[in-house]
């Protein structure tokens, strides 16, 4: 089986904007309210941070379980990470996630600003100033042999877009509009002639874009 680059569980608005504008520290979405781009995933009863019983079964907790289905490794941009630009000013910054993170895997973060690898748990962050494809190829085999995840944020899901790297997503549509912020796309129906498309939509009111290659 050939090995995949996908994207899973991504949120954009109605608008389409991935995120808000304005990301800090406090806000790492920017104006955005990230309740209500991910409140269907949190429902779920396989959310990853869920640490109680529960949780809704049906379409959409069948979606987050495919999450981490044969994924060996990520792809990540920088602002995925944390909310630092430029050089790094130290390396205390670890991420948003604490001492645990929920990758369990190798992460590629896409910067132009060298820094350590670093482990915590058993996820480790190596820091990568490439191409899409260079990036592609040290995370496809530190994945050995099993699929890729492509995590975001928008720019990064767009760079590996616009070089033709992408073999399948899921977009996850919330009813809600952002305005501004970093956009994935003015439509969807801009990737229709590179991909197939299933827009199946949930009883929470998102609607999910699944895509696969042509």
């Amino acid at each position: 089986m050939p090995q995949l680059l996908r994207v899973q569980c991504f949120n954009v608005s109605r608008d389409g904007f991935g995120t808000g504008e304005g990301q800090s520290l406090e806000r790492p979405f920017g104006h955005a309210d990230p309740t209500a781009l991910f409140s269907w995933r949190a429902a779920t009863a396989s959310f990853i941070y869920r640490t109680e019983p529960g949780g809704s079964r049906g379409l959409d907790d069948y979606i987050v379980r495919d999450y981490d289905r044969n994924i060996g490794a990520e792809i990540m941009g920088r602002n995925k990470f944390g909310p630092q630009r430029g050089p790094w000013e130290n390396h205390e910054w670890q991420g948003w996630w604490g001492d645990n993170p929920p990758f369990h895997l190798p992460v590629f973060v896409l910067t132009h600003h060298e820094r350590p690898s670093f482990t915590l748990a058993d996820t480790t962050f190596h820091f990568l100033d490439a191409s899409p494809a260079e990036a592609l190829a040290q995370a496809k085999q530190a994945a050995a042999g099993r699929d890729v995840r492509l995590g975001g944020g928008v720019a990064t899901i767009r760079e590996f877009l616009e070089a033709d790297l992408v073999d399948e997503m899921h977009i996850a549509v919330a009813p809600v509009d952002l305005g501004r912020g970093e956009r994935l796309w003015e439509s969807h129906t801009e990737l229709l002639d590179r991909f197939h498309l299933e827009s199946v939509p949930s009883p929470s009111g998102v609607t999910h874009l699944l895509f696969w290659r042509r």
